[in-house]
């Protein structure tokens, strides 16, 4: 091997090894900085002390609209030392606020009111919630939400959401009101603000009715994170089908090849252009897997024209128990006719 041919080969195997090594950099789910970086982030100033929640309200919220939907949410609830529950207050996630209400007084609002005009804090002394990067945004809310009963939070840093970058408050209103949480029905807007291709499969003419409000994003998937593919509540995609189509789950005496393993060898979840949200119309479906047959008559003979068009027509029309059955076919062997 000449000097050449072992440089070339040389740099070969060198370039092959950086990009096996960037694709694992790539894959691995990390934030882009350590999470003391993060932690440093929504500490607040350094400068500035804690002067509890009535103290930053009276200052300049006290006649605000978010004072009110904050005190009947979740949050607000947990401000009154009563409840028993952890204490939260604003200063839990916008920071020490005395350098925020600096200068403000009782009689200053009172003054600013009678002229029509609201007093605002100093807004820039407190975190800036708005340009924090999102693990850190996160991060203010998982400080509390991971030392609670919250199990589903647990899985957060190594699902989808978090590697893109998704924050809680991208989708979940703080000051909103009484329930902090999205309902059902808000879900598929919601979620459909990112995945713009999901939302088009619904537009097809066979799609699970999610638009008609019979069925929510959240009965299949958990937005915070699991250990399984696609972020779905169950462990494969079969339990996670089979918790409303229990008719298809079996066991059964004849079963049917990949259908006992997944759901998604014949069907596309969201939407589809054909019938039953089928990945390809019938019969083109089963002939990638099955032979086509002709429809002989009782006695063998071949039948006639109007019986051999079946050749071309649903397979379904015959094999109707195609998910499964216990029941032999006329023959005996199993052929999910009945």
């Amino acid at each position: 091997m000449s000097k050449r041919t072992k440089i070339i080969v040389l740099s070969g195997m060198i370039l092959s090894l950086l990009i096996v090594v960037g694709c694992t950099e790539l894959k691995r789910s990390k934030p882009i900085l350590p999470i003391k970086e993060y932690e440093r982030m929504i500490a607040g100033r350094l400068d500035a002390d804690y002067v509890g929640t009535d103290n930053c309200l009276s200052a300049c919220h006290e006649h605000d609209r978010i004072r009110a939907a904050f005190d009947a949410s979740t949050m607000g609830a947990q401000l009154k030392r009563e409840s028993g529950l952890p204490l939260v207050d604003c200063e839990s996630c916008h920071g020490p606020g005395s350098l925020a209400i600096k200068g403000i007084t009782k009689e200053l609002v009172e003054e600013n009111l009678k002229k029509g005009k609201k007093t605002a804090c100093n807004y820039k002394t407190l975190i800036d919630l708005k340009n924090l990067p999102a693990p850190a945004k996160s991060l203010i809310c998982l400080k509390c939400h991971t030392g609670n009963a919250t199990f589903n939070i647990h899985e957060w840093n190594a699902g989808i959401h978090a590697v893109n970058d998704v924050s809680c408050s991208d989708c979940h209103v703080i000051h909103k009101g009484p329930d902090l949480k999205v309902k059902p029905r808000e879900t598929a807007e919601m979620c459909f603000k990112c995945h713009q291709d999901i939302k088009a499969l619904y537009n097809l003419p066979s799609h699970h009715p999610v638009r008609e409000g019979k069925l929510f994003c959240t009965d299949c998937h958990d937005a915070h994170g699991t250990t399984t593919e696609y972020l779905l509540k169950r462990d494969t995609v079969k339990e996670t089908c089979t918790q409303c189509h229990g008719e298809k789950e079996g066991p059964f005496l004849y079963e049917h090849g990949d259908l006992t393993e997944n759901c998604l060898t014949c069907h596309v979840p969201h939407g589809s252009p054909n019938n039953n949200l089928l990945v390809v119309r019938e019969p083109f479906l089963c002939l990638q897997c099955h032979e086509g047959h002709r429809i002989n008559t009782a006695t063998g003979e071949d039948a006639s024209f109007a019986q051999k068009r079946f050749f071309y027509n649903r397979c379904t029309d015959c094999h109707s128990s195609i998910h499964g059955t216990d029941l032999p076919s006329t023959t005996g062997k199993g052929r999910f006719t009945q």
